[in-house]
């Protein structure tokens, strides 16, 4: 199935969405894995706020928030929402390109529903060196 890319409370449109689809099926598919429905809404901080706090009863913000749909350990189906703001002021701050900082936001997203976790500082470690493997995974 193919990947759907939305917007909520934000101008922000995926520049390139078959780009991305391409991408992420790869990396998907690399991890043995394939998509039922999977959604990623690119939203303003305060939308994603408000779906921290009702469905985490969270009351931060944060760049991105993944529900899991998925029935089937190999077949993905989620609902991954992304903070535009987050990512743009992320990005700066780490100084890297907004489209990189994208792409590692989307792609931990989906690391978290393959079972990777970054809770502490070794699997912080690991996420990170998942997200660049899969980042290099992009085809230019």
């Amino acid at each position: 199935m193919p990947i759907n890319f939305f917007s909520e409370e934000t101008t922000f449109k995926l520049d390139q969405p078959s780009f991305y689809e391409n991408w992420l099926q790869e990396v998907l598919f690399q991890h043995s894995k394939s998509t039922g429905e999977l959604n990623y809404i690119f939203s303003s901080d305060e939308y994603l706020l408000r779906v921290n706090q009702k469905h985490l009863n969270h009351d931060y913000y944060t760049d991105i928030v993944t529900f899991d749909h998925s029935d089937h350990e190999d077949v993905i189906e989620a609902d991954i929402y992304i903070s535009i703001d987050r990512v743009r002021d992320n990005a700066f701050a780490h100084e890297v390109s907004f489209q990189n900082e994208l792409s590692r936001v989307m792609v931990h997203g989906l690391l978290h529903l393959f079972g990777f976790s970054d809770e502490n500082d070794l699997e912080k470690k690991v996420m990170r060196e998942k997200e660049d493997a899969c980042i290099s995974l992009q085809k230019k």
